[in-house]
């Protein structure tokens, strides 16, 4: 098995804009691009190899070539591919939106999984915000009473971000990325969202967006968030990059990877590893391949496939399940 580079499948929306296509070299017939999805099994818009042996074929198609074993002794009890991972350009603001866990997907969507995801914020305007959870517990009741009356947003916990800011979105937790926010998401492989409030704007069809009402009653924790948005470790220097672990869940870890000159790192038995470049560009090396990666460039390196390094002036997501 050897690493291989990734061509994400590109969404538009209402709110997209177009700093993937000019700042992070993402292919796109669309003139404006909400999403990337850099890592994608998920039959909404999965990534295609474009390197090595399998260019051109589906991830999914591969990692069924490859067995389950590609995926690391962490998956073995993980029905399909675990996780999905996004660069996301948020022109404008998203609806405000929830995700159900796995048992509310498996009994009333057809996923496998449910949703919980954690955003890195990459780049913001002044001033942006996220919308996170509630400023303070509520009932089910107040919520339901909240929505119908449309006074939702005096209710939610509004967030101003940086660049570094780390937000873990369980699954339930109401939630909305505000406009002039780039960011990199992390999740569960689910693309089943909820839509509670959709500020009464009309869709790329020009009619109005669907909400999902009850849906959103059903699965939504009525909670103030209780962490906050630093990220999870510190800083550690080392000769060459710096570390830090951004967020760690029972779904998957990231880790924020800056190399100056070159980065050593081990895909174990246990798990894949995505590396997700951020910024700038280099040479990934492995006893098996030899990559040049550059800003929005995404490498999968199946579970055991021992030690590699990044060579250049690189800026790396990292992910682990």
């Amino acid at each position: 098995m050897s690493a291989f580079l990734l061509t994400p499948a590109t969404k538009q929306t209402i709110w997209g804009g177009k700093r993937l296509k000019r700042d992070f070299n993402t292919e796109s017939e669309y003139d404006s691009v909400a999403e990337a999805w850099s890592l994608s099994c998920h039959p909404d818009g999965e990534s295609v190899v474009a390197s090595g042996e399998y260019k051109g074929e589906k991830l999914s198609s591969v990692i069924a070539k490859l067995g389950r074993k590609a995926l690391g002794t962490h998956c073995e009890n993980i029905e399909d591919f675990p996780i999905l991972i996004k660069l996301i350009d948020a022109a404008d603001k998203l609806s405000v939106q929830v995700h159900p866990d796995d048992e509310y997907a498996r009994a009333h969507e057809k996923e496998t999984h449910g949703k919980t995801e954690a955003w890195y914020i990459i780049d913001c305007d002044e001033g942006a915000e996220l919308i996170y959870g509630f400023k303070e517990n509520i009932t089910k009741e107040q919520f339901e009473k909240s929505i119908k009356d449309s006074t939702l947003l005096d209710y939610v916990n509004r967030v101003k971000v940086k660049p570094g800011d780390v937000a873990l979105i369980e699954a339930g937790t109401l939630h909305a990325i505000g406009a002039g926010i780039l960011l990199a998401e992390v999740q569960q492989s689910c693309n089943t969202t909820y839509r509670v409030y959709d500020y009464n704007r009309p869709g790329l069809d020009g009619k109005p967006r669907q909400l999902h009402i009850k849906q959103s009653i059903d699965v939504t924790k009525c909670e103030r968030p209780s962490r906050s948005l630093a990220p999870e470790g510190e800083k550690k220097v080392f000769d060459g990059y710096t570390t830090r672990l951004l967020c760690s869940c029972k779904f998957f870890n990231m880790t924020d990877v800056e190399i100056t000159k070159s980065y050593t790192d081990s895909a174990d038995e246990t798990s894949f590893v995505s590396l997700l470049v951020l910024d700038g560009e280099g040479e990934f090396v492995s006893p098996g391949e030899k990559l040049k990666i550059r800003k929005g460039s995404s490498v999968f390196v199946p579970a055991g496939d021992g030690e590699f390094k990044v060579n250049g002036n690189v800026k790396l997501l990292l992910t682990r399940v």
